[in-house]
């Protein structure tokens, strides 16, 4: 058995996100802003004896704490992204800034905690009138710097994300004129193995006798026939189409052929979550905007418990504001240390791009022996791929395949002959 491997041309080792300079500048100026604010909460709080004040502070600082820690990363990844001791980029400080951030948060929610049991022992008097200006303008604090952040936090994709018209993609849908009106052709994929639908404008089309076919033709020189069967209003293929969905298409329809065209983009937003792809996401802004968020929180359950604890004398609503702030922070630090965590360790980052990448190799009798698939960066995957086969075909066939792809960045390819 003979094998040949090959990795990316070029050699670019460059993963950075698509915003990293921008979301580097944002986190410079939220920094400035709780540098300030983390001053006058500590100090507030201690002097007016307000514990969800004081915890609010604390947090504050090592939110102050953590922007640097994330503008470092920013500042470090980019200056050093073409340093060749970085085997594989710089583009996984970001993810380390935030696994570190993701710690910090979970200390100070024991501290937290920690501090609002002990109010609960040991009760002290609070200056409401001057605690409460100061948490609502931690809060203004806060949604400027959640203001600043925003829109990022959630990951930017380099690719092209393309949305959805009612059952099928919008932008893979192509138009025929036939003898029997106007023909929507389009690739349909929502949960299920992608195949073609055809569907006619103005007709539900049952005649069984009109001959119907579609042959595709690959960038590569490879083709593959589809047969249609009906269904409620269209037809679709028997056939699966592989990955990746770049070729042109013969379209059969009676006695005449149509010829149409299809080009690939990015299918990576298929493993969303409840912001984003993880692929994608970039972590470190993530983390920036988690301590805001958290700050918020707590500024609004600081705010909260001196007003019922002025207004009814609930003088323990104040520790308890604190203990419910320290719950949020704990699972909002929880999330990100699991979602960095899995980075990280190089878990795989996306189980769908796996299966397109797999239907990729092996939609022409090709077998796909082993696959390694990982994050290098937001909105860059490194890729390792070894195929048996019995045909003639050298790593660059492969690579073409997974050409489509456009969040593969970095693809090695071993090739090993079947003598079978």
């Amino acid at each position: 058995m003979n094998s040949t491997t090959s990795e990316s041309d070029g050699h670019s080792h460059v993963f950075l996100g698509a915003r990293h300079e921008q979301n580097e500048r944002k986190t410079w100026a939220v920094i400035v802003l709780c540098a300030a604010m983390m001053v006058i909460e500590i100090v507030g709080g201690s002097v007016y004896g307000s514990l969800a004040l004081v915890a609010d502070g604390l947090h504050m600082s090592t939110h102050a704490g953590a922007m640097l820690i994330a503008a470092l990363a920013y500042t470090y990844a980019r200056r050093h992204a073409h340093d060749g001791r970085f085997m594989f980029g710089t583009g996984k400080f970001g993810d380390l800034a935030g696994f570190s951030s993701a710690i910090v948060l979970a200390m100070i929610a024991l501290l937290i905690g920690y501090e609002a049991i002990a109010r609960f022992l040991s009760p002290v008097p609070i200056h409401f009138a001057e605690a409460i200006p100061i948490a609502v303008v931690g809060l203004g604090v806060n949604i400027v710097s959640a203001w600043l952040l925003s829109g990022d936090h959630h990951g930017h994709s380099h690719g092209h994300d393309h949305g959805h018209a009612d059952d099928h993609h919008a932008d893979e849908v192509r138009q025929v004129a036939t003898d029997r009106g106007v023909a929507e052709l389009s690739i349909f994929e929502e949960g299920v193995p992608p195949r073609f639908r055809l569907a006619f404008a103005n007709q539900v089309l049952t005649d069984s006798d009109y001959p119907m076919g579609l042959e595709t033709l690959r960038p590569d020189g490879t083709r593959k026939w589809f047969h249609f069967t009906q269904n409620d209003g269209y037809w679709e293929s028997i056939e699966t189409i592989p990955e990746p969905h770049e070729f042109n298409v013969s379209l059969q329809l009676g006695s005449v052929k149509h010829e149409v065209t299809f080009e690939e983009h990015s299918h990576d937003h298929a493993a969303h979550d409840s912001h984003s792809s993880t692929a994608h996401r970039d972590n470190n802004i993530r983390s920036a905007y988690i301590h805001v968020m958290a700050d918020a929180a707590v500024s609004v359950l600081a705010i909260t418990g001196l007003v019922l604890a002025r207004s009814f004398g609930w003088m323990w609503m104040d520790p308890v504001a604190g203990i419910i702030g320290a719950l949020v922070i704990a699972n909002w630090s929880l999330g990100l240390l699991r979602d960095t965590g899995r980075i990280l360790l190089d878990m795989n980052p996306d189980e769908r791009m796996t299966n397109q990448v797999r239907n990729a190799i092996e939609s022409d009798g090709d077998r796909l022996v082993d696959l390694h698939l990982w994050r290098l960066g937001p909105g860059h995957l490194g890729a390792v791929v070894s195929v048996v086969t019995s045909n003639s075909r050298d790593c660059e066939f492969y690579r073409a395949r997974l050409k489509g792809f456009r969040s593969l960045s970095h693809v090695t390819v071993e090739v090993k002959k079947n003598a079978a």
